[in-house]
């Protein structure tokens, strides 16, 4: 309980700190509200606009679950392959990096194209920035079981499938644990993406309508929203994870 006052103690701190930074710059450089407003400003409108927000934040929240779902699962599935089946490595790997390496804003449009201007696209786009950091992070940590163990496990005379369930995998949570940290921090970032590329609903595109209109403040009252949003899906997975999986390798 006292770690967790602390932690939020900490995340006020520094928000607050960024804020008063924000403030000295836009004062210093005496910058106009169309340039960069303040953060009183962008307060105000978010209040002022909260019902219009709020509206807009449940299909990116929505696009933004269904993304880490998918993503993780695929993430899983995927490590699990690459560890049990050497030939999965050969093709999968390959895969892996090509997915990476292809910028998501040059695939989102098609993926509009494909699947609509419906949620699809959004947590399509949301799943593919997701599933790598999952894959990678749980792979690693299903590569990285100690030796002792297996040796054990070999002498008790385990099959295959009892040394991946009941050592490998436990072994391997820690590290995907911290895959599945990176993939929440990254989830609401591929539905903004998506809602960029084409919709009409959704924090990504009110930013958009409000870019075009000129009102910056309501622009950067979204983008708040979205860091809110952000944080909140990364501390309620980092307490959720500390949680369930107590042990550390």
């Amino acid at each position: 309980m006292i770690r967790s006052v602390a932690k939020i103690f900490r995340l006020l701190i520094v928000i607050l700190s960024l804020a008063l930074l924000w403030q000295l710059v836009v004062f210093m450089f005496k910058l106009p509200d169309y340039i960069l407003p303040t953060p009183l400003a962008v307060m105000y409108t978010w209040i002022a606009n909260f019902s219009l927000i709020w509206q807009q934040t449940q299909p990116t929240l929505a696009e933004t679950l269904l993304g880490l779902f998918f993503g993780a699962l695929t993430g899983i599935i995927s490590a699990l392959l690459l560890a049990m089946f050497k030939p999965a490595r050969l093709w999968l790997i390959p895969v892996l990096v090509i997915s990476q390496a292809i910028p998501t804003f040059a695939i989102a449009p098609l993926l509009v194209v494909w699947f609509g201007y419906g949620e699809a696209s959004k947590v399509i786009t949301a799943t593919i920035m997701i599933f790598f950091p999952v894959t990678t992070a749980f792979y690693d940590g299903l590569r990285r079981t100690p030796l002792a163990w297996l040796d054990l496990a070999k002498t008790m005379r385990a099959n295959r499938w009892a040394i991946l369930w009941h050592i490998r995998i436990p072994a391997a949570l820690p590290a995907l644990a911290s895959g599945l940290r990176v993939a929440t921090a990254l989830a609401p970032i591929g539905a903004i993406i998506g809602e960029w590329v084409g919709s009409s609903h959704g924090l990504g595109f009110l930013m958009l309508n409000a870019n075009g209109r000129m009102q910056i403040t309501l622009m950067f009252a979204a983008l708040f929203s979205i860091t809110m949003l952000s944080l909140a899906l990364y501390y309620t997975m980092d307490w959720i994870l500390n949680k369930t999986i107590t042990w550390k390798m």
